[in-house]
């Protein structure tokens, strides 16, 4: 019976020596009498018990490593302190464990060199504007070195770039300054171009006003021709139409009658005025006279026509 036991104990610790499943996105490196021999892929996998080992277990997923802040002086003497985040991956698992003690302590380190090394080559305005040259740069040293320890640096971004606090203040102030500046300068625009539009308003109101008195000054004459033309044209057609009249049989008669009429009428409207002195003809042929005069005409312009 403790035959057995001991049997299946030594079975058991065999099988456990033997079998490794190794999980997806990781790769275990084996040694076999403390030398390298192969690099296990996820799934199932045997061993050599008490010959084979595994020495090292790597993840092949993309890691995050946070670096440490540091304080970097920029090309104008100012201290900045500058903290990031690298990213990387395992791509030659048997590198990774023989080509360095440590790889992310390496990456680390090469990683705060490479960003004083980088920062130290520009001012300190440019630090801010030059975020993802920094970042190429860092990755570009870093990726450089890294292959020897079966290692892919990805990316490398800056979480934050932190000024001294008496930096921070000035450059508080010159974006005030600026800022004001910008306000009196967009102030000043609006003003000039109000000017310019109320100056434009006022000369096409006074282009239309005056293109209005123009039109109207038109119409009226027009209108006043117009007048003329009709009151010229009714007084020739009642010329003419008198003159046609006169031909008829009794038209002299009539016209001797209207004249006298005429005479008639003004002698009224002139002995109405109290103030006017109404001297009468001592002989009152003389009006038949006139009328005779009157009728003459007549006769000679029919006699021409």
């Amino acid at each position: 019976m403790e035959i057995a036991l001991v049997l299946l104990v030594v079975a058991v610790l065999f099988i456990s020596r033997s079998v490794k499943v190794v999980p997806q996105q990781n790769a275990w490196v084996v040694e076999r009498l403390g030398k390298y021999h192969a690099t296990l892929a996820p799934g199932l996998n045997f061993l050599v018990p008490f010959v084979d080992r595994v020495a090292y277990r790597h993840n092949l997923k993309e890691i995050p490593l946070d670096v440490p802040s540091q304080v970097c002086i920029t090309r104008d003497n100012t201290q900045l302190q500058v903290d990031g985040v690298l990213y990387f991956q395992v791509t030659d698992p048997m590198r990774a464990s023989y080509g360095s003690s440590n790889y992310i302590s390496a990456i680390t380190q090469l990683a705060q060199t490479t960003l004083r090394s980088v920062i130290g080559r520009l001012e300190l305005d440019k630090t801010f504007e030059e975020r993802d040259m920094i970042n190429a740069q860092v990755v570009e040293a870093i990726d450089e070195a890294a292959l020897n320890w079966g290692v892919k640096v990805l990316r490398y971004e800056i979480k934050d770039l932190t000024p001294p606090n008496e930096i921070l203040r000035a450059m508080q102030a010159q974006i005030t300054a600026e800022r004001e500046k910008r306000a009196v300068i967009a102030t000043s625009e609006g003003k000039r171009q109000e000017q310019i539009n109320l100056a434009e308003g006022q000369k096409q109101a006074a282009i239309a006003k005056s293109e209005g008195e123009k039109q109207a000054a038109i119409n009226n004459a027009q209108g006043e021709a117009a007048a003329i033309t009709e009151v010229a044209n009714a007084t020739a057609l009642a010329i003419a139409r008198v003159g046609q009249a006169i031909h008829q049989p009794g038209g002299e008669q009539a016209v001797q009658l209207k004249v006298a009429e005429k005479a008639v009428e003004a002698y009224s409207r002139v002995a109405e005025d109290a103030t006017t002195t109404l001297v009468v003809p001592s002989n009152m042929t003389e009006v038949s006279a006139l009328i005779g005069s009157a009728m003459k005409m007549v006769q000679a312009n029919k006699a021409a026509s």
